[in-house]
C-alpha cells in the first residue's frame, strides 16, 4: 500500500538555528542548511506526506515511544544549550493515524511500542531543527519516535525500523520519508573549550573513525558497517548511542541493504562532534532481510545497551 521513499542520517546541531542570527556565527552553517533544504526538495519532488524522525534528543527509559499529535505548535528553548536555541518558534501538522499504524506492527513483532497522540509532549529539537528547514510550510506531516534509548539493544532498535518499512508498506496509504537525526561521533568539546573547537572534532581518532564509516557507506559496505555499530557507537561516543542509525538500518534492510550512500552536506566538525547530512537510498527489501543484529547474549553488547 503505502512507500518508504526517502531515508537519511542527518545532522541537527543546534548553531544552525544560532547562524540565522547576526554575529560571529552569521551563515557559518549555511552548508548544513542548504543540505536539510536540498532533503526538503527531494521529499516533495517524491510525493512524501510524511516525514518520520528518529530523534536522539527524546530520552526514555523504557520501551519504544511515538509522538504522532494531530499538530504541533510552540516556543521552544533547549534546556541543553539554552544560549544556542532561545525562543525558536515551530508548527507543523502531525500523522496520528500512521503513528498508530506503526506502534501496531511494532508491537504485534514483539517490539514494545507505544504511541502518543493526545499529549502535551512536545517536539525534542533533533526533530525541530531539521523540520524548520525541511518544513518551513508546513507541507509535511511529522512523527517523531524516541532514539535517545537508555536501556535497549541497538538490534531492537533495528527491529523497529523493520517493523516501521513494514507498517508503512503494508498498511499505510501514502509516501514516507525517514530522517536518522543524530551525529556521528558525538564527543563535545570539554567545558570552556567549546569556542575553540565549534568547527572541530575534539580528537583525531573520532574524526579519523568517522571518515572511515563515511568511506564505508560511500562503498555500500554495509555488512561490515553492521557488525560493527555497537563497537562503533561506544567508542565513537555515538549520539543517543546511534539507535536513529539501527533503525535507519533496519528500515533498509540491514546488513543487506546494497546501496551507496550520497553525501548532501560533507563531514563538518561542530562543538568537537562530527556531523553529516547523507541520503540512503531505498532499495527493494525482501522478508529474508529480517534484521539479525546483535543478540542480548553476545560479547559484542558493550555498545548495544547502558547496561
Amino acid at each position: 500500500m503505502g512507500k518508504l521513499a526517502l531515508a537519511a542520517k542527518i545532522t541537527h546541531v543546534p548553531s544552525m538555528y544560532l547562524s540565522e542570527f547576526d554575529g560571529p556565527r552569521k551563515d557559518t552553517r549555511k552548508a548544513a542548511i542548504d543540505g536539510h533544504k536540498e532533503i526538503g526538495r527531494r521529499c516533495r519532488e517524491l510525493g512524501v506526506d510524511t516525514i518520520i524522525v528518529f530523534d536522539t534528543h527524546w530520552l526514555v527509559n523504557g520501551g519504544y515511544h511515538i509522538l504522532c499529535n494531530d499538530h504541533f505548535k510552540g516556543d521552544y528553548t533547549s534546556n541543553e544549550l539554552p544560549h544556542f536555541i532561545n525562543h525558536m518558534t515551530y508548527e507543523f501538522p502531525g500523522n496520528p493515524e500512521l503513528g498508530h499504524i506503526i506502534a501496531k506492527e511494532c508491537n504485534l513483532q514483539g517490539i514494545d511500542t507505544l504511541a502518543h497522540d493526545k499529549t502535551s509532549l512536545a517536539p525534542e529539537y533533533g526533530a525541530l531543527v531539521p523540520m524548520r528547514y525541511m518544513n518551513e510550510d508546513q507541507h509535511f506531516k511529522v512523527v517523531s519516535i524516541s532514539a535517545l534509548c537508555m536501556v535497549h539493544y541497538l538490534n531492537d532498535s533495528a527491529r523497529l525500523g523493520w517493523a516501521l518499512r513494514e507498517a508503512i508498506e503494508k498498511h499505510y496509504d501514502g509516501t514516507v520519508a525517514i530522517l536518522a537525526s543524530g551525529s556521528l561521533s558525538h564527543r563535545f568539546a570539554q567545558n570552556g573549550k567549546a569556542p575553540e573547537f565549534a568547527h572541530k572534532i575534539w580528537s583525531p581518532f573520532l574524526e579519523h573513525l568517522d571518515h572511515m564509516v563515511i568511506d564505508m557507506w560511500k562503498n555500500a559496505q554495509w555488512k561490515d558497517f553492521c557488525e560493527m555499530l555497537p563497537e562503533y557507537a561506544a567508542k565513537g561516543h555515538g549520539e543517543g548511542f546511534m539507535h536513529d542509525t539501527a533503525m535507519l538500518m533496519g528500515a533498509l534492510g540491514w546488513s543487506e541493504y546494497n546501496a551507496p550512500a550520497e553525501v548532501v552536506t560533507p563531514y563538518f566538525g561542530a562543538s568537537g562532534t562530527g556531523q553529516i547530512n547523507a541520503i540512503f537510498p531505498v532499495t527493494e527489501v525482501t522478508g529474508s532481510q529480517v534484521p539479525q543484529a546483535v543478540s542480548p547474549d553476545s560479547p559484542s553488547t558493550e555498545g548495544a545497551s547502558r547496561l
